[in-house]
């Protein structure tokens, strides 16, 4: 049985990968963490910062990798979310707007080279000025694209496909708690058949009959999952750090800010999702467990170590 695999886990058992002084002691407990949840394999994700921050947070995260075999394998690539996103309140979600702005090339190099060149996925908001080219040399280069925390029309949505995005970020989050009822960007995204959609299936981003209405409406093998695990995941209630945030999980892992009613991340583990899949879709073990492992793996050219 091969492991699981997740392209967004942004912390993980009491370990935050926003963290300016995050250790490779840490990192342990975070890998050891996931591999408890059968997840051998992931992409650290960084949020919105300043470049700068970014750097040295992606500098740090290659350090640990070259240090340790363990690491590296685990860690296979990173996953950068912003800071080229959409600015409006409720699609920002989480992330800071100050950092936000238009995608850059020189800064997305700047950025490449302090990973070591392995940046795999970028998410961003493709109706910002300078998009359309800026996907196109990132995926040339091989580097995925990913489409969210956007507020796109559909000529955005076509000219970022055209030039190669290939997924949505966590589709039907991201956005604010009220919509048009059609005319809304999970309703464009959702209807492009040339995308692979992720989807957060903890009960909570989605309630379970949202998530099956949107996975009926994916093609098939189109629908795939993810944590987006914030530090909270693999741990016991308690508060937890995002960066400069404090998030807080109680017994009914919902994470929210102290004192706040609307919840704030994930506290989801990969193969939790895979149970809920097979519970709320009704899935076979092997369908479910797929579309939260191979299905995604072989998207970015990676094999995934057995059990």
């Amino acid at each position: 049985m091969k492991s699981l695999f997740d392209i967004q886990i942004n912390g993980f058992a009491g370990v935050d990968f926003q963290a300016d002084q995050l250790s490779i002691e840490e990192m342990h407990q975070a890998v050891d963490g996931l591999s408890k949840h059968q997840t051998l394999r992931f992409f650290p994700t960084l949020i919105t910062d300043s470049l700068e921050s970014l750097g040295r947070k992606f500098a740090r995260l290659e350090s640990f990798r070259s240090q340790d075999q363990k690491l590296a394998e685990a860690m296979c690539g990173y996953h950068l979310e912003g800071p080229w996103l959409s600015t409006k309140p409720g699609y920002r979600g989480a992330h800071d707007a100050q950092w936000m702005g238009p995608p850059d090339l020189d800064s997305f190099q700047r950025l490449q080279e302090a990973a070591g060149g392995n940046i795999r996925l970028v998410t961003l908001a493709p109706e910002l000025p300078g998009s359309e080219n800026f996907i196109r040399v990132l995926v040339d280069s091989g580097t995925e694209i990913s489409l969210g925390h956007t507020a796109a029309p559909d000529d955005d949505i076509s000219r970022a496909i055209d030039a190669g995005a290939r997924f949505c970020t966590h589709l039907g989050n991201g956005v604010p708690n009220e919509l048009h009822r059609h005319n809304n960007v999970i309703q464009r995204l959702l209807a492009r058949d040339e995308l692979f959609a992720f989807f957060i299936p903890d009960g909570i981003h989605l309630p379970p009959p949202v998530l099956r209405n949107l996975v009926r409406a994916k093609p098939k093998c189109k629908a795939l999952f993810t944590t987006d695990a914030l530090s909270a995941a693999g741990a016991a209630p308690g508060q937890y750090a995002l960066g400069k945030l404090i998030m807080e999980v109680g017994e009914d892992r919902i994470v929210r800010m102290p004192g706040a009613k609307n919840f704030a991340g994930s506290a989801l583990a990969p193969d939790q999702g895979v149970t809920h899949l097979e519970n709320w879709l009704g899935w076979p073990p092997n369908k479910a467990r797929a579309s939260f492992s191979t299905n995604i793996a072989e998207l970015f050219r990676l094999d995934l170590p057995k059990l």
